[in-house]
């Protein structure tokens, strides 16, 4: 029996209530073509496409609701998160500002044009914004961890970290419930300390350099360190023993966040610390020379294209393996694939392997693939974990950043403090990729003839 007009609504937004989004967008599909008038049909579309990673598919469904109600603050709010997802910044903030003149108590918008601000690279001006609005909701962290942000981009770093703390009343972490205390600055002579990561293995490579703050205190220091890490950080400094978990029988004074470590540093000291000294065990250092023996005599590339396919910005600061493919062009050089995981099933339907060699998805660990790095003439990657592995190593990197990209890197410049060395290389239209990486080939080939 055919459904009615009424039942197909009901239908879709159930399915995309349900998650089941593929079913939902085809009952939406078959309903507008019979009420291309429904505004908040069109809108759940486009709410749909952004949260199943059809950024440039959400933004065309939400400008047909908003030519249709361009009052409407539901819509207006969809309209300007998408454009927000795809750096039309300037266009989403006006939304948003408009938004609050009905509005002026809604702290998520106010969160919503510091974040723009910062994405623009305009770090004072989100600053300046967002310390004006947070006395109005000094309880909103949201707001705080913006501010957080716009202070990293800036290099106040100090009070950056101190503000990013509000991360852990914001909904995204489970808070800490440990059966010892959080370390406040109390004397360590003679006690455990227990130090535990961020959310990311890169954060945990990119902040372990202030693990020595803990150093001349007295204390015993655990690092908390998944198994992926454990032989890379083996010997860290500052450190006298790695395990791989908390338990309620873990035996310590205190526990204390890597992040916080490093504003504590900066509390004292505005210099940021050389990067964390890796261990890599001489078993990955063999793998390494025995899988690229045969390849010696070309100039070898290491390449990873994407971090975690979970991580919820990943589709933007990451591309695709057939990006890479025009530099196996240059002529001496030799891909090698760095990553392991399941992008990898792409990259072989289509042939890839045969033009970029695999040697990460046998890779047990993050040992190995410093190993395979320090086997390279160069590596390029995307940001991702393992462009804090490559900076910490010091080997040749050069990392190719989306548009709006991660604090560490800011928005303008080839250099970045945190990792004397590294070349960035940066993308000038959200999603599209051929640009910046024409001039990583361009850059290639002069490093090749000049390593010739």
């Amino acid at each position: 029996m055919a459904r009615t007009l009424q039942q197909l609504r009901q239908d879709a937004m159930k399915a995309q209530k349900d998650g089941a989004l593929d079913k939902a967008a085809r009952d939406y599909a078959a309903y507008l073509a019979q009420v291309p008038g429904d505004v908040a049909v069109w809108s759940n579309l486009g709410v749909l496409h952004r949260v199943a990673g059809r950024h440039k598919m959400a933004q065309h469904v939400q400008e047909r609701a908003f030519a249709l109600a361009p009052d409407d603050i539901g819509v207006r709010n969809n309209m300007a998160n998408i454009l927000s997802d795809l750096g039309q910044y300037d266009r989403s903030i006006q939304l948003r500002r408009d938004i609050l003149k009905e509005q002026p108590d809604n702290a998520q918008h106010k969160a919503m044009i510091g974040r723009s601000l910062r994405g623009k690279g305009a770090y004072a001006e989100a600053i300046a914004y967002l310390e004006s609005v947070i006395p109005d909701h000094p309880e909103d962290a949201e707001l705080q961890i913006q501010l957080a942000f716009a202070q990293l981009g800036s290099g106040d770093y100090a009070n950056a970290l101190q503000n990013y703390k509000a991360r852990w009343r914001a909904g995204e972490l489970q808070p800490r419930n440990l059966p010892f205390p959080e370390w406040q600055g109390e004397a360590l002579d003679g006690k455990t300390i227990v130090v535990l990561p961020e959310q990311g293995f890169g954060d945990a490579v990119l902040f372990a350099r202030f693990l020595t703050v803990l150093n001349g205190r007295g204390a015993t220091v655990q690092l908390v360190t998944k198994r992926p890490l454990l032989r890379l950080f083996d010997g860290l400094a500052g450190v006298d023993q790695l395990i791989p978990d908390l338990t309620r029988d873990t035996n310590a004074d205190y526990w204390v966040n890597m992040m916080d470590l490093a504003a504590i540093h900066f509390e004292d000291e505005a210099k940021i610390p050389a990067p964390t000294q890796l261990s890599v065990p001489d078993a990955a250092t063999q793998r390494a020379q025995a899988m690229t023996a045969k390849l010696q005599d070309r100039f070898k590339v290491g390449v990873v294209w994407t971090g975690s396919l979970t991580y919820k910005g990943n589709a933007f600061r990451s591309f695709s393996h057939t990006d890479f493919l025009p530099l196996t062009e240059v002529e001496g050089v030799q891909l090698f694939s760095l990553y392991k995981g399941p992008a990898l099933e792409a990259y072989y339907a289509d042939g890839s392997d045969g033009l970029i060699v695999d040697v990460g998805s046998s890779e047990q660990d993050f040992a190995d693939c410093a190993a395979m790095m320090q086997a390279m003439d160069l590596v390029i990657t995307s940001d991702t974990a393992t462009a804090h592995v490559a900076g910490s190593l010091g080997v040749p990197v050069w990392t190719v950043l989306h548009w709006d990209a991660f604090w560490v890197w800011r928005h303008q410049g080839e250099t970045t403090d945190w990792y004397p060395g590294m070349r960035l290389f940066r993308q000038r239209t959200p999603l599209l990729w051929s640009d910046v990486m024409a001039e990583v080939k361009t850059a290639l080939e002069k490093k090749v003839k000049g390593a010739a």
